[in-house]
């Protein structure tokens, strides 16, 4: 996916921001723009793409900021289609450099950049750019994120939760953000019961990022709203609590009704293969069987240890399925494990081991060889 975006970020991109600006502002020097913004664009990584075109703007954008976001919202399009963000491609990426320039550029005009801040947000994000100005004046920017929380425009609510996420992908920390996290809370408190799914699912991940500093005031917090909450809320605990569930977390296990420590035999894996190559993909199911004389709720899922660069295993968990299995009972579940190199994760060869995670428990399933691909 880094590639793809980064690729996005072309001389022809340049050259398309560059009219649409000159037809906002005719005597932007739309030429001398392109000539900077493109020299050396093609050696440079996905967000370096887009600081160096923020450079750029800000060399060729009228010297005073005021005037230069001025002109820069001027040149803005259309806002998102839909309240959600899915269908839209990478075509919202075109205004990160945008949002760049804000931030570098627009610290010292705290009102303003905050205006074009929530113009960006319903165009693409400012969940990047809006955590230089906590960072700079926190208190400033939460009176307006507490404003912004009942705004009419979803992705405006959308930036309150996002924007305050403690690990936001491709983000610098904001130390603040750390230190107070039950500030962050109040505004997810605004925002857990949202009309719209893509602000409950940017408050999950908010506390999802919160469970990995503060794992029991996150699960403090999905028990309470738990007891308290609709399907649409109890929907949105699970998804925050989906890396505390992956750790085997206790707490957040018995708040999803699956705390119990399962009494259960795990086994007769069946693998379709126990030597692959990078490139393909094995397939294998085991068999839980209760040995408890009454149902059990169960968790199921599995992991793999995948061997790294450095030859060592790093476990991942992934999940499989939730079941109420009858006393003395016993299921067959099955899944697969893709070796298809990926942006987001690269295979090495050597042996790899599989186990089953019951309620949080794990139970040993077997080992089997990936080699690297043959070469034609």
């Amino acid at each position: 996916m880094a590639e793809a975006l980064k690729t996005f970020f072309s001389p022809a991109l340049v050259q398309r921001l560059a009219a649409e600006i000159e037809r906002a502002e005719p005597s932007f020097p739309a030429r001398a723009f392109v000539r900077q913004a493109t020299t050396g664009l093609d050696l440079l990584e996905l967000v370096d793409r887009g600081k160096h075109i923020a450079a750029a703007l800000a060399a060729h954008l009228p010297k005073e900021y005021p005037q230069a976001v001025d002109v820069l919202l001027r040149s803005l399009g259309p806002k998102h289609a839909s309240d959600e963000l899915l269908g839209g491609g990478m075509a919202p990426f075109f205004y990160l450099p945008h949002t760049l320039f804000v931030a570098e550029n627009g610290l010292d005009h705290f009102d303003l950049s905050l205006r074009a801040q929530y113009e960006l947000t319903q165009r693409f994000t400012a969940e990047g750019s809006i955590r230089a100005f906590i960072a700079k004046d926190p208190e400033r920017t939460f009176r307006q994120l507490l404003v912004w929380s009942a705004d009419r425009e979803p992705h405006v609510r959308r930036l309150v939760s996002e924007g305050t996420r403690l690990r936001l992908p491709w983000a610098s920390r904001v130390p603040w953000l750390d230190a107070n996290p039950t500030r962050v809370l109040e505004l997810l408190e605004r925002l857990k019961d949202d009309p719209a799914s893509v602000v409950r699912r940017s408050v999950a991940n908010n506390l999802n990022d919160l469970s990995k500093i503060y794992p029991e005031l996150s699960v403090g917090t999905c028990r309470r709203w738990w007891n308290q909450g609709s399907d649409e809320r109890r929907a949105l605990v699970r998804h925050a609590l989906r890396s505390l569930v992956k750790k085997g977390h206790r707490g957040a296990l018995e708040v999803l009704g699956v705390g119990a420590r399962p009494r259960v035999d795990v086994g007769a894996l069946q693998l379709s293969t126990e030597s692959l190559q990078i490139g393909e993909a094995l397939r294998f199911s085991f068999s839980v069987t209760s040995t408890a004389a009454r149902a059990q709720t169960l968790s199921v899922d599995y992991v793999v240890h995948f061997v790294k660069a450095n030859g060592l295993p790093r476990p991942k968990v992934f999940k499989l399925k939730r079941l109420v299995l009858a006393a003395r009972a016993s299921v067959e579940l099955a899944s697969k494990v893709s070796f298809v190199p990926m942006t987001t994760r690269r295979h090495y060869p050597g042996r790899h081991r599989l186990e089953a995670l019951v309620n949080g428990v794990e139970y040993p399933l077997g080992e089997f060889d990936v080699h690297a691909a043959a070469r034609r």
